[in-house]
């Protein structure tokens, strides 16, 4: 009776000073940041949505970060979006918010927020113009699912760093309405000659993954994706990942 009386009190005195359990630290019982992913789609819905959610959800678990996931524009809202680091905006496409919300999303970049756009988030809000330079170009074509090369043209950024310099995989290739370059920082781009790029091709400089600072905020952009067999693919995870992070503004990034 006198060891277990002992061993409460030193329970209780281990909660009362904040003590942790051997192994754990501070930082690990609590998530690093928020992500909020959303997926709302108005015109084609593509199919990989639901592996794109689980992939990050478990990125989220892997590396300390939470994760919400919504399709209901009502939650873009200041204060609600303020609970966030990041938006993931998940293959959304056509038009998802109205002049209210995007009014208050805008603002929420605007005062540091960080927005990830992955594939056809460059097919969404064609009519709205912040959001065309946010994400950094806009969808206009694609030819079918293929393996291309992509050429890893930096590999400093931690979306890239674990990439090797010519990736091969296969996923929908889009070609856009306009060459980021200039806008952006480029981190990767098409080899045209490596797959059929179809009508709308951009020629010897085709981006296909970019980041930039933007109106307050962060942004990052990967046209991979399409495919639900994307989201298992170990290096595309880990470029995910890099991207998030950096959008969320917890690892540092040139862009």
């Amino acid at each position: 009776m006198h060891r277990n009386r002992i061993t409460l009190t030193l329970s209780l005195l281990t909660l009362a000073l904040g003590i942790l359990p051997t192994g754990l630290t501070s930082a690990q019982t609590k998530p690093a940041f928020k992500a909020l992913v959303f997926s709302k789609t108005a015109e084609f819905r593509h199919t990989s949505i639901s592996s794109g959610i689980v992939a990050i959800q478990e990125l989220g678990r892997a590396n300390n970060f939470t994760v919400d996931t919504t399709e209901d524009a009502r939650r873009f809202t200041e204060t609600n979006l303020a609970r966030y680091e990041v938006v993931i905006w998940l293959s959304t496409t056509g038009n998802v918010l109205n002049a209210r919300q995007q009014r208050s999303f805008e603002r929420y970049i605007r005062a540091g927020g960080g927005y990830v756009g992955i594939h056809a988030a460059a097919d969404t809000e064609p009519d709205w113009a912040w959001y065309g330079r946010l994400v950094g170009a806009y969808f206009k074509s694609h030819p079918a699912v293929q393996q291309a090369t992509v050429k890893v043209v930096n590999r400093v950024h931690p979306s890239t760093t674990s990439l090797p310099q010519s990736w091969q995989r296969t996923d929908e290739w889009y070609n856009y309405r306009s060459n980021p370059r200039g806008r952006v920082r480029v981190l990767a781009t098409l080899n045209e000659k490596s797959y059929q790029p179809g009508p709308g091709a951009m020629g010897s400089d085709h981006p296909i993954a970019w980041c930039h600072s933007y109106d307050g905020g962060r942004a990052w952009y990967t046209g991979g994706g399409h495919t639900s067999e994307s989201y298992a693919e170990p290096l595309f995870r880990k470029h995910l990942l890099g991207g998030i992070r950096t959008a969320a503004g917890v690892v540092p990034a040139n862009c």
